[in-house]
């Protein structure tokens, strides 16, 4: 997805996008793949950027390729989208306030599934 002119987007939301890219791969991709899967609008350097930083923070693993490297996802989609909300909490001064926020915007159905996921986790009884 190629950005308008003008319109430049956070390097949070490039990562994700990249990141999702390296998820609907069947292999490990080339930043020039990535690059192409992304509909070409960035950079080849900024794609590498994203890449490594993608790297260092443990969310995608690279395989040697040629003169350079070949990158995967780390962790399934479930997982690495769990880990960054995880890091978000840790972001703000409240982490209950934002979780709060968060389920205030849940709709019907995300809310009643959350709720069945934290009885699942606490088993009969409460925790």
């Amino acid at each position: 997805m190629a950005s308008g002119e003008g319109v430049r987007r956070g390097a949070g939301e490039l990562e994700g996008e990249v990141l999702a890219a390296l998820h609907a791969a069947e292999a490990p991709l080339t930043p020039a793949d990535v690059q192409r899967a992304l509909g070409g609008g960035l950079a080849y350097t900024t794609v590498m950027t994203i890449l490594s930083r993608l790297y260092t923070k443990g969310f995608a693993r690279r395989l040697p390729a040629g003169r350079g490297y070949a990158y995967c996802p780390a962790q399934n989609e479930a997982q690495s989208v769990a880990r960054q909300m995880h890091s978000l909490l840790g972001v703000g001064s409240d982490p209950a306030a934002v979780l709060a926020q968060f389920v205030d915007e849940l709709d019907p159905d995300e809310e009643q599934l959350l709720e069945r996921l934290i009885e699942q986790r606490n088993g009969p009884g409460g925790s």
